[in-house]
């Protein structure tokens, strides 16, 4: 009974905090972020002006009871903006690396600071972290650092961010390596980095157990040389996201500053699946994806496997384009059911950089293609398909659904439900920002690829 009564004093003590037109605060500033309680909810309605505000979050929220910001989107589903050009800092918040960020997450004198956890923030417009931008602090007018983000998790559990926009920033999304499980899902993630730097992405993050999922990507700004979804964690699962552009799209790397995360088991493993990844014509980097470290410290590097499979990759670069760069010989990727097409030769499609080892198995790959430059093409065999047309039911328009007769239809191989019962085929992304199960049972034959078969949609 009396612990009834301690959950019922807990939940009723829970506050909404609106803010917007016809709310109780007009302004983000008067939502008291120093003393936010398990249960607490923040609405910012959307309005015409963006909200010049930025703020910290060092508070806890439970399981049970998270902290909750949420956007309440406009009468044409515009997010509410959260704009870090000339934004101010609530007098009561005194916290580390202003320039850092918009919205931070962890770090702060004022509230006392601690360990976050159990945080959403959703449905927000976030932008306007970088230089020459500048905003207004306790120490007065500053300027943002490069490496600035529209979101900074400088340290957290269980954070979610979920249907945000992150956009003209130094980094889009930054995560520290202090943080543990983190949720990223159905953001729009794009037009950030800094001109002529290779150190600021659309995403930068390290983590112990870090998952994005149903996300859209989009290129870097103008002129920026980082990559799209860079990441250096342990326990990285990047599944049905739609990633178009970046110096490389995956940047899967050594946890270069954390012992910590080098030690998780999870460290030895990382699973990319149901993405659908996306080279333009252009001079970045001709390399998609690359796994394993660049600290230049061999025994910091990711000494596992990579899991690749059900992906569908497109490049429509007219120079060469290779799938892996594997940073060292001691990694190793697991690579099937992925449909990888070059809108060029065959021959302009390589599978490995150098080093490393790959396991090929039931992907399609455009006829022609080579397992390293410089080799004879490998053409096709029992274990993969090649092909001219992949099927696409729009290649122009960027619909890379199949269509039905496709070669690469039921051709797949099941996945081994011991290997892979946290990472299930359940799924499959939905242009943009979305997601709807897939069409299949757990021993029926999948299709090669991230997408279905048009035929099969309802």
């Amino acid at each position: 009974m009396l612990v009834f009564l301690a959950l019922l004093v807990e939940s009723s003590s829970a506050a909404r905090y609106g803010v917007g037109p016809g709310q109780s605060h007009s302004e983000v500033d008067e939502v008291p972020w120093e003393s936010l309680l398990p249960g607490d909810e923040v609405e910012i309605h959307w309005r015409k002006e963006p909200y010049r505000s930025k703020w910290v979050i060092c508070r806890r929220g439970t399981e049970e009871q998270p902290i909750v910001v949420r956007g309440y989107p406009g009468p044409g589903g515009q997010l509410p903006v959260i704009d870090g050009r000339g934004a101010t800092t609530r007098k009561e918040l005194n916290f580390w690396h202003e320039a850092r960020g918009v919205i931070r997450i962890g770090g702060a004198n004022r509230p006392k600071d601690l360990m976050p956890a159990h945080i959403v923030i959703e449905r927000l417009d976030i932008r306007g972290a970088r230089p020459p931008y500048s905003f207004t602090g306790r120490q007065g007018e500053l300027s943002y650092s490069k490496n600035a983000a529209a979101i900074f998790v400088s340290k957290g559990e269980q954070i979610t961010i979920r249907g945000c926009t992150l956009r003209d920033s130094g980094n889009g999304l930054l995560v520290s390596a202090e943080s543990s499980e983190i949720l990223i899902e159905k953001c729009w993630i794009h037009d950030n980095g800094i001109e002529g730097s290779a150190y600021e992405h659309n995403s930068y993050t390290a983590a112990a157990g870090i998952t994005f999922q149903f996300n859209r990507y989009g290129p870097l700004r103008a002129g920026c040389r980082g990559n799209n979804l860079k990441d250096r964690s342990a326990g990285t699962v990047i599944r049905h996201n739609w990633i178009e552009g970046g110096n490389r799209q995956l940047d899967l790397v050594d946890a270069e500053d954390s012992q910590r995360l080098r030690s998780d088991p999870r460290y030895q493993r990382a699973y990319v699946y149901g993405n659908v990844l996306i080279e333009p014509d252009g001079t970045d980097n001709n390399q998609i994806v690359h796994f394993g470290g660049d600290s230049g410290k061999l025994d910091w590097y990711r000494p596992g496997i990579l899991h690749f499979f059900n992906n569908t990759v497109v490049s429509r670069r007219k120079s060469t384009t290779t799938l892996f760069k594997l940073s060292s010989g001691r990694e190793r990727v697991d690579c099937r059911n992925n449909l990888i097409y070059v809108t060029g030769p065959g021959r302009n499609l390589s599978i490995l950089a150098k080093d490393g080892t790959v396991f090929l198995n039931k992907n399609w790959f455009k006829q022609g293609w080579v397992m390293r430059r410089g080799e004879r093409p490998a053409g096709d065999s029992k274990s993969n398909l090649a092909g001219s047309d992949p099927g696409f039911v729009d290649l122009s328009a960027n619909d890379f659904r199949l269509r039905a007769g496709a070669s690469a239809v039921r051709a797949g191989s099941v996945l081994d439900p011991r290997r892979f019962a946290e990472h299930p085929l359940g799924a499959v992304y939905a242009p943009h920002q979305s997601s709807r199960a897939r069409k299949m049972t757990a021993d029926e034959v999948p299709h090669i690829g991230a997408l279905e078969v048009i035929g099969e949609l309802p």
